[in-house]
């Protein structure tokens, strides 16, 4: 483990950093577009809560995990960034469980959208007997498991660090979840990136499966003819969605190993830690309460319904 002193003087470097290339002023659109996407994704999710129907409905279900998992993660990013640009110190052991709980709701995050190809999939391939294999009791229990999926090696990894007395006593220039995780023991650190790695191929890998099975099975339907038919639509926006979810994840992989090596501009890692937190972390929380009221009907027409100032709630 790293003296404290060690510790200290890397995050002292990295506030250097910050200011010499002006950084810290990413918390201004880091903080507009949070707020902005904090202000939505509420809204959406209440649609679904409210609404008996898409409560019924196992994609509504989906979403509004996802949703929920994404609010968490946009209240606990934006606070580290808030902190880090004010100067806050904030404690290690504080900083280290903000980090286990952003960490479980971006895992979670990704685990839902997974699940979400897998449904469409479940849907395509078996119709009749789809309300079958994933009634709402059924999904409850897939998120439920998802969550604890998630939250299980980020939450471990903190108590093992607390019995141990691994954790630094003293508070940090800033926290940031890149050195909560990546700078601690060796075992530690490669037990992050197979975390990391491991659970994005299975994701990857369930995701491709399934896209393939769907064109194997659809293709003979005439439904990929058309350049702007609706699974074409579908497919390109959920494509783009998956590239936006991912790619943060990747990116702090690439992260740790920056971390690791000795020889790596300290401005570099930097500005690559701050593009990910305040910009590729965002992009997809920002787009997809946009997304999901454009994608599917019934939540729109029940977001139109729940606006009107004397409307009733659809389903309810």
């Amino acid at each position: 483990m790293p003296s404290a002193a060690l510790v200290s003087n890397l995050t002292q470097e990295w506030v250097e950093s910050l200011l010499r290339w002006k950084l810290h002023f990413f918390v201004i659109p880091t903080s507009v577009v949070s707020v902005a996407t904090l202000v939505a994704d509420p809204v959406l999710l209440s649609c679904i809560v409210l609404s008996r129907a898409l409560r019924r409905e196992t994609r509504y279900l989906l979403v509004a995990n996802t949703l929920a998992a994404d609010i968490l993660f946009l209240v606990f990013n934006l606070a580290v960034v808030v902190c880090n640009a004010a100067g806050a110190r904030v404690p290690w052991l504080l900083c280290e469980l903000i980090t286990a709980v952003t960490v479980t709701a971006y895992t979670c995050a990704v685990f839902t959208i997974t699940l979400m190809v897998v449904d469409t999939y479940a849907a395509v391939r078996w119709p009749l007997r789809y309300h079958e294999l994933l009634p709402p009791e059924r999904t409850h229990r897939v998120l439920l498991g998802a969550w604890l999926l998630a939250a299980a090696y980020p939450l471990v990894l903190v108590v093992v660090r607390v019995v141990r007395g691994e954790h630094a006593r003293d508070s940090g220039a800033v926290c940031l979840a890149l050195i909560s995780l990546g700078f601690f023991q060796v075992e530690d650190v490669r037990g992050v990136h197979v975390h990391f790695v491991v659970w994005a191929l299975v994701c990857a890998a369930l995701i491709f499966f399934c896209y393939a099975r769907l064109y194997m099975v659809t293709r003979t339907q005439g439904i990929w003819q058309s350049r702007f038919s609706r699974a074409r639509v579908t497919l390109l926006a959920h494509g783009v969605l998956l590239l936006l979810y991912f790619t943060p994840g990747l990116v702090f992989i690439l992260e740790l190993f920056l971390l690791q090596a000795e020889d790596m501009s300290q401005d570099l890692r930097v500005w690559l830690s701050t593009v990910n937190m305040c910009v590729f972390m965002l992009l997809p929380r920002a787009v997809a309460p946009y997304l999901y009221g454009l994608r599917y009907r019934e939540l729109a027409v029940t977001l139109t319904l729940l606006l009107q100032p004397h409307g009733r709630h659809a389903g309810a």
